[in-house]
């Protein structure tokens, strides 16, 4: 029962802000209720009923007060009637009728007593005592003659008496605001709730880690590899590890880059695709932050833009697009001459989107390009396009050793990872493994938690020369952490002078600035490793 108690309040944790808009627009519909309705006041007139002529003995006099409590429960229902309502409109000169005044009227008679309330409620406080007023008058004169013996001159024995007359009231009886808006903020938590709860049962989203690892052990595949923080900094700083080098979502990454090392323990994989099921799942921000991380160990390696569709690399690391990937493989330019550095790791990027990449990517050309790359770095990272919607991801399965699944929590469903294994499972390549990417840190327990604190300390000083030595990098070319590999990636109006570029012309694209091409094990002026400290 606990376990059901605390599965519920998380579903009503991931639903907060569906509960809290709409408990805001009940708040707000009742606010936006008492502004707009016109305010009514109430006069109430009070009266005493009694028999008239003294009694005789004690017994007498219970018996008249028994019969005067009896007759006040009907008097009440006259109170409302033509006989009341005409008189006083005529009197009054009210621009009501008959029947309208009888509906503002309320009479009530309390058990057990002998005392009659006539209430009016009108628009108008003074108008409203007026007319109570006057309909206690007229309601006690039709009761006098009700109760007056046929045919007989003499008085009636009941007589009414008014004890309290009706005052102007000071305040409004309606609307009332504190009611209407706990009434709103009462209705509003119960509808969102109730949204909340059914939105969470028709969500076939995965939201942490674990139960992406549920999904892929139902459906047979592999194990989850890492799960890579939610972090807004993401946009603004591509790699992690340039951002918040011991950072939960730098710590993840380098989870990811573990784990996979025991991915295919006989046959470790070289040349790794990145992918997802769908767009928008943050496949190429993984490809970059593993390509950094393989490098931190001094590894060489060499990422591909492979995303023929949609290609982001280039512009998220600042660097040239119109020549890579495409213009090597149509032979206009060389493989080393349309490499690029992002600091520590190489780049191949896209190139000129071209008109048929499945054709494109599972060319041989691509294959030997593939090949060439592995025998010149460690390890290969591709971005490729999206599974589910097209089929370059499969086309280029014969030049890879293993894919690299990534899910994006609260937005892949479980469905979407299932076929999107069955796809790749198809083409006869390993899955090593899938990526939990934009997970919520509550969710993922208490280690990230611990990931904030347990890092290295730094004094004022340590902070005050980064801080320094940031600045007079942006200003001096080649210094600073970007010339030993980890600082932000090179623009093109901002490149380290130990880079040499120079300008190639292919056919039909603009001039791009390129490195020298890497040669041997050894990092050459356009290809820098982090970690090597080596001449």
């Amino acid at each position: 029962m606990a376990l059901d108690l605390r599965e519920y309040l998380r579903v009503l944790s991931r639903r907060w802000h569906v509960i809290t808009l709409v408990a805001l627009l009940g708040t707000g519909a009742g606010i936006l209720t008492s502004a707009l309705a016109t305010p009514e006041y109430r006069a109430t007139t009070t009266l005493f009923a009694s028999l008239q002529g003294g009694a005789a003995d004690t017994s007498q006099l219970n018996q008249g007060n028994s019969f005067t409590q009896a007759r006040v429960q009907s008097y009440a229902d006259v109170a409302a009637s033509p006989e009341v309502t005409k008189p006083v409109v005529k009197s009054l000169q009210l621009d009501l009728t008959p029947s309208q005044l009888a509906e503002r009227i309320s009479a009530e008679a309390p058990l057990n007593t002998v005392l009659v309330r006539l209430t009016v409620t009108d628009t108008q406080a003074a108008r409203a005592a007026r007319m109570s007023n006057a309909v206690a008058a007229r309601f006690a004169q039709v009761i006098r003659e009700l109760e007056r013996p046929e045919k007989s001159k003499s008085t009636s024995p009941v007589r009414l008496t008014v004890t309290q007359p009706a005052t102007v009231p000071s305040a409004p009886s309606s609307p009332n605001t504190t009611l209407n808006v706990a009434l709103g903020l009462a209705v509003g938590l119960v509808l969102g709730l109730g949204l909340g709860v059914a939105l969470e049962t028709v969500d076939t989203s995965m939201r942490d880690s674990k139960a992406l690892a549920e999904c892929l052990a139902g459906a047979g595949g592999p194990p989850v590899l890492s799960s890579i923080v939610q972090d807004p900094r993401a946009v603004r700083q591509p790699i992690s590890l340039r951002d918040d080098r011991h950072g939960p979502r730098a710590e993840g990454f380098r989870k990811l880059r573990v784990n996979l090392q025991f991915a295919e323990v006989d046959q470790r994989p070289k040349v790794i695709a990145v992918t997802s099921p769908l767009p928008r799942e943050g496949k190429s921000s993984v490809s970059v932050n593993l390509a950094a991380t393989l490098a931190e160990e001094g590894a060489r390696v060499c990422l591909i833009d492979c995303d023929l569709r949609r290609p982001s690399i280039a512009p998220a690391l600042g660097l040239v697009r119109d020549a890579g990937l495409t213009t090597a493989l149509v032979g206009q330019a060389e493989l080393h001459q349309v490499l690029q550095s992002a600091g520590f790791f190489s780049v191949l990027t896209s190139g000129v989107i071209p008109p048929n990449p499945t054709q494109l990517l599972g060319s041989t050309q691509f294959a030997s390009l593939l090949h060439s790359l592995a025998e010149q770095f460690d390890h290969v990272v591709v971005d490729t396009p999206p599974v589910l919607p097209f089929a370059d991801t499969a086309a280029m399965a014969p030049s890879i050793d293993g894919y690299l699944l990534v899910a994006r929590a609260g937005r892949t469903s479980r469905s979407q990872v299932v076929d999107a294994l069955r796809i790749l499972e198809r083409v006869n390549v390993p899955v090593l493994g899938a990526v939990m990417n934009g997970a919520p840190a509550r969710g993922e327990g208490e280690a990230y938690g611990y990931a904030y604190k347990y890092r290295p300390k730094q004094n004022a000083t340590d902070r005050l020369t980064a801080l320094v030595s940031s600045r007079f990098a942006a200003v001096v070319p080649g210094r600073g952490p970007a010339a030993k590999g980890h600082g932000a990636p090179a623009s093109a109006k901002t490149r380290p002078q130990n880079q040499v570029t120079r300008p190639v012309f292919v056919d039909g694209l603009s001039p791009s600035v390129v490195p020298s091409p890497p040669t041997g094990g050894e990092p050459t002026p356009g290809q820098l490793r982090l970690g090597s400290e080596r001449p």
